[in-house]
């Protein structure tokens, strides 16, 4: 199973573009060892529609444009679901590897939000809680996760919740 990372925006220089990389290599290091070698970092440009609902529509049609028919596809939005603990986002994610599917993609929509055609698409809706946060930091914490999920799959000491 490939991985790729579908982000709206760039990140600009500083600490958050820092940790971003350091997770995404330590990922990568580990991926390839559990059945996931390739992590892929796709950013796109945030739209320059006045209105946001445009804004929405257009960042929606690129990340699907991104996103191939056979990924499985975790969004990240306010309105997903915040009560899966990292072992069962894991699990999910090991499933699906398991199962042959050969993608995986994580869309981080841009400051508007995830237009609905991206969300209907998505096999697994996760929110970081119900407060708004900085998508640098969304970044960062998407990118914790995939390696946190590798450690877990890999039965790794650097996750340390419950089993």
């Amino acid at each position: 199973m490939n991985i790729q990372a579908i982000a709206v925006g760039r990140l600009k220089p500083g600490i958050e573009r820092d940790h971003a990389a350091r997770y995404l290599d330590r990922s990568l290091v580990l991926g390839r060892g559990q059945g996931l070698p390739v992590l892929d970092l796709i950013e796109l440009p945030e739209s320059r529609a006045r209105r946001a609902a445009d804004r929405q529509a257009e960042e929606g049609a690129a990340i699907l444009a991104k996103v191939p028919n056979e990924a499985a596809v975790i969004t990240f939005d306010e309105r997903g679901r915040s009560d899966l603990a990292s072992e069962a986002i894991a699990g999910r994610i090991g499933r699906w590897r398991d199962e042959g599917r050969s993608m995986l993609a994580m869309v981080i929509g841009g400051p508007d939000g995830l237009n609905d055609s991206v969300r209907s698409r998505a096999d697994l809706i996760l929110a970081f809680g119900a407060a708004t946060l900085p998508h640098g930091l969304v970044r960062v914490l998407v990118f914790e996760q995939m390696y946190r999920t590798l450690t877990i799959l890999a039965g790794h000491p650097y996750h340390r919740g419950e089993a």
